[in-house]
């Protein structure tokens, strides 16, 4: 488990996330600590193996 730094893309606010990366890529919902709201996340490895997030508003 990796813990990053998040910017919601709803308030603004930093969150903190844990995220597995022995699972290889995930696509889920986190709700924002801050304000509630559902934040999708997408994490993948790139070509070299490094653990890449993506993260999007739920009417993305």
């Amino acid at each position: 488990m990796e813990e990053h730094q998040v910017e919601c893309p709803y308030c603004g606010e930093n969150i903190p996330i844990l995220i597995d990366t022995s699972a290889g890529g995930q696509e889920y919902y986190e709700d924002c600590s801050v304000c509630c709201c559902a934040i999708f996340f997408n994490t993948y490895e790139d070509i070299l193996g490094h653990t890449k997030l993506v993260i999007k508003r739920d009417d993305e």
